[in-house]
């Protein structure tokens, strides 16, 4: 259906709405968010339908799609457009007649932009929302007609603060909006590595320090190590040598000191003292 729309084609879709504005307007929703699908839009995440909001008055309101945007910002799409006179203007082989369907057209086209400016969806203290709020036609002739006969008519929905989309127009817009959020999210990662990295160097310098300290405490292990041996093999009167003069002079022992380090004991001059 869409795709028979946006090819200039809609009578035969249309002919089946004749003179239902309601319905209309359902088929209208119907089309917008098939067009909000197919931009990779989901549901609930990048977009509301039919939310009910309230204003400062008490008044509800319920627009027909909240757009979220980064930082809480939203763009409210309004798609309840009356085709019944572009109907008319498509449907009627007199000339004269196919006029009067144009001219009713465009007047219900002027009407919503009136009533919807009126509504001030804009300014709901619930929603930041942009400062113009988009006006659909799920037609793609139905817009290009109506603004070809008119050519004021979007200016002058702008300066009311309506932007009129077809939904070529609303696709560029869409994707547009899918480019924010993409970049909003390589934003949010790149804070996200930026964090993590800070996060890793601290840690990183953390254990640099423990790694010196534990260097420190080895090179000191050793000291004390070298320092300890040299009193059991080093000079004379040394512990290796004495203990080895106590058995020479008959101590008793179960035991024998392990070879190597016998071998780096300066034992000999205090042996010979065993000989004189």
């Amino acid at each position: 259906m869409l795709k028979e729309m946006q090819q200039g084609n809609p009578g035969k879709n249309l002919q089946a709405l004749k003179g239902q504005s309601k319905t209309q307007g359902n088929w209208g929703e119907f089309i917008l968010e098939s067009i909000l699908e197919k931009s990779g839009f989901v549901k609930g995440r990048e977009y509301v339908v039919q939310e009910s909001l309230t204003a400062e008055s008490g008044r509800r309101f319920q627009p027909d799609v909240i757009i979220n945007l980064p930082e809480n910002k939203s763009i409210i799409i309004d798609s309840k457009v009356s085709l019944i006179g572009y109907e008319k203007f498509i449907s009627e082989e007199d000339e004269h007649q196919k006029q009067l369907g144009l001219r009713e057209h465009i007047n219900s086209i002027r009407s919503h932009i009136k009533n919807l400016s009126g509504k001030n969806y804009q300014n709901l203290y619930q929603l930041e929302s942009l400062d113009f709020v988009l006006m659909f036609m799920p037609i793609e002739p139905a817009f290009a007609y109506a603004v070809q006969s008119d050519p004021s008519l979007f200016s002058d929905a702008f300066e009311q603060n309506i932007v009129i989309v077809s939904p070529s127009t609303l696709l560029a817009t869409l994707r547009t909006i899918s480019s924010i959020w993409r970049q909003e999210s390589q934003n949010k990662n790149a804070l996200e590595i930026a964090r993590q990295s800070g996060e890793m160097l601290d840690k990183f310098a953390a254990f640099v320090d423990d790694l010196i300290s534990v260097g420190k405490g080895l090179v000191g292990a050793k000291d004390n190590y070298d320092k300890a041996m040299n009193k059991l093999t080093e000079g004379r009167g040394n512990l290796i040598s004495r203990s080895e003069k106590i058995k020479k002079l008959g101590a008793k022992a179960s035991k024998s000191l392990p070879p190597n380090i016998l071998n780096r004991a300066d034992i000999d001059d205090e042996n010979n003292l065993l000989d004189n």
